[in-house]
């Protein structure tokens, strides 16, 4: 254990690796949390090794000389008698440091032995330790080609363990944590030894969260794909004027059109898409903790103008959710965890909460649209609202969408008005959208001001909602020129826009898109019959299968005559609620200890198959909008 990382198998969820530079061990516990749980356990052990040297050796062969320390004191002229005594109390004190040492390392002991006990070795054998594996773990050599002679002589066929062996070998797709490096930090803070030491009292965080601070924000904890599934079927072209050239002026989520005119993405999870960027509030409640509110209210900023950069080029409009419909999405490689719901059909509102490293982030928008024949233009109508853990909140309002050239030419959308970003503490933040005209040689551009609480102009930011935002401290906005070069005026990058995907489509989704509606037969498992990647309709879109989607939506879209029955006869939402009687929808909590259980009491199957039902039932039902 001199030199040893760990690892996480991708396949199994309870299979976990220790790698030397001349064996590999692979072991499997009980569940998932055990595997958390006993590399917690593994990195404490070795860095407290690592510092302290083998305590559980012979602590009582420990001796030291005070030799240089009479001498020292005889040249200074100090009598026997003071000198004695101070060999005394270096003896005493060291005695008592020793003790400390031995009893620290009795209790990681302990606390490896408390261990769960059922730990399956599964490198080349296919037994069960019982009796004490984790001292053994430590005592016990495996040969260089895997086989543990002290547990069991039997080969195993687990290929799919073979596989990851030969995948370690070439460091593919495997993250290691060199337990010298990675875990010394973690090994030196008694904060996080208390936690390990009060097994059971906190919950423990995977060998991933104990790093992610110092890990790469790119860093995948699980390969998430990087294109959609080929298509199964030959798409055919639909005339958009043909489908609402008589719904010229009217609500455009009231006009029924075919799946051809969709993304395979629900609009709860285009919510999701607009924290594509959220390392800008991870930095922003940095810069809070550094004591400089100024720079924290400018990447808040940047963060308001990165939601938009995906709306670029996206000539196809997300799924409408259904009354009820949910969206969750984890991941750790951000450090956040999002959830959303539909919480109204008329007017369609949507609810949002997202977790971030020291942040939280939650709001509702009701979208309203218009359709002038060659244009759409959507209004947002909610407050967004952002809370550090220091208390400080900012708070505002989307800008207003319209997209162009419908009926004829390239289809484009910009964004326009004015956004307020008002802070409870010293500074507020005005964003202007450009809106662009027929002949803007530079379009998409985004201007703002920074003001403390005096009014005084603190900052100036400038950039692209599709390219870049920079920053400019102090009030020289004389730096900045009109045509929006800012790259010779000594501006601070704050955002920029990721790659396109390698994969493109016809929906133009970006990488982080491509994720978005992933299901994997383990997620699936552990998802209520609410989440939009049940969606059949959208599914099926997503896999080519252009005549099952419509046939699917059209089933789906049976469902929203009961919407404002259901609505007007009481239906409330499962996961949020109104902090006030015109207020937000605030999310009142247990989801994600529900999905833990796995008891989704009150999420009905949304998504059922309707002709298996013989009467419809208000109270069962849930409505989608009409696209």
């Amino acid at each position: 254990m001199a030199i040893s990382s760990f690892s996480e198998s991708k396949s199994d969820d309870k299979r976990f690796y220790i790698i030397t530079p001349t064996k590999t061990l692979q072991l499997r516990t009980g569940c998932a949390k055990d595997r958390a749980t006993w590399i917690e356990a593994l990195v404490t052990a070795r860095s407290e090794y690592s510092f302290n040297g083998d305590l559980a050796g012979d602590q009582n062969d420990t001796s030291f000389s005070t030799e240089k320390l009479r001498n020292r004191l005889h040249a200074e002229g100090v009598g026997e008698a003071i000198i004695k005594d101070c060999e005394q109390i270096v003896h005493s004190e060291f005695s008592q440091y020793q003790t400390q040492m031995k009893q620290h390392c009795e209790e990681y002991l302990s606390f490896i032995g408390s261990l769960p006990r059922e730990v399956e070795v599964v490198n080349s054998v296919d037994t069960t330790v019982t009796e004490k594996p984790q001292l053994e773990l430590f005592k016990h050599d495996c040969s260089s080609s895997g086989k543990c002679s002290e547990y069991s002589n039997t080969e195993s066929s687990d290929d799919v363990g073979k596989q990851e062996i030969s995948e370690l070998s070439d460091g593919d797709e495997f993250h290691f944590y060199d337990t010298r490096q990675s875990f010394s930090d973690f090994a030196a803070s008694p904060d996080m030894r208390r936690r390990c030491l009060n097994n059971g009292n906190e919950d423990h965080r995977s060998i991933e969260s104990l790093t992610i601070d110092k890990a790469n924000e790119d860093l995948s904890y699980s390969k998430r794909r990087t294109k959609l599934p080929e298509p199964v079927e030959k798409e055919k072209g639909v005339s958009l004027w043909s489908m609402i050239k008589d719904n010229v002026g009217k609500d455009l989520t009231r006009v029924c059109l075919p799946v051809y005119f969709n993304e395979p993405l629900s609009s709860l999870q285009k919510c999701f898409e607009e924290l594509e960027y959220s390392y800008l509030l991870d930095r922003a409640y940095e810069c809070g903790l550094r004591g400089n509110g100024l720079m924290r209210i400018i990447y808040v900023a940047a963060f308001a103008v990165s939601g938009y950069a995906s709306t670029d080029c996206r000539p196809c409009k997300p799924f409408n959710p259904l009354l009820g419909e949910t969206y969750e999405a984890d991941y750790p490689e951000k450090g956040i965890r999002f959830f959303s719901e539909k919480v109204s059909h008329h007017p369609m509102v949507m609810a949002c909460h997202c977790e971030g490293k020291g942040w939280k982030f939650w709001g509702d928008s009701n979208l309203k649209s218009k359709f002038w024949g060659q244009s759409i233009q959507l209004d947002p109508d909610g407050v967004l609202t952002l809370e550090f853990d220091d208390g400080e909140t900012f708070q505002w309002s989307k800008v207003t969408t319209t997209i162009n050239n419908l009926i004829l030419g390239r289809v484009y959308c910009h964004h326009h008005g004015t956004m307020n970003i008002s802070g409870n503490r010293r500074y507020s933040c005005k964003l202007t959208f450009k809106e662009q005209s027929f002949l803007d040689r530079n379009p998409r551009q985004v201007q703002g001001v920074v003001k403390d609480a005096d009014g005084t102009k603190v900052a100036t930011l400038m950039g692209k909602w599709d390219e870049s935002v920079h920053c400019i401290i102090g009030d020289d906005a004389s730096k900045v020129k009109s045509h929006g070069s800012h790259q010779s005026t000594g501006a601070t990058l704050l955002w920029e826009k990721n790659k396109p995907s390698d994969n493109p489509t016809r929906y133009n989704l970006s990488s982080f898109a491509i994720t978005l509606n992933e299901l994997t037969p383990e997620l699936k498992e552990k998802l209520p019959p609410t989440d939009s990647r049940l969606r059949p309709d959208q599914r099926h879109l997503e896999n080519g299968e252009y005549e099952k989607a419509n046939a699917e939506k059209m089933c789906l879209e049976t469902r929203q005559r009961m919407a404002r029955k259901m609505q007007e006869s009481g239906w409330k939402p499962r996961w949020f609620q109104r902090d006030s009687e015109d207020g937000t929808f605030r999310y009142v909590g247990g989801y994600w200890e529900a999905k833990e259980q796995r008891k989704w009491d009150g999420c009905n199957d949304i998504f059922g198959n309707l002709s298996s039902s013989p009467k419809l039932q208000p109270s069962t039902l849930y409505a989608s909008s009409s696209i």
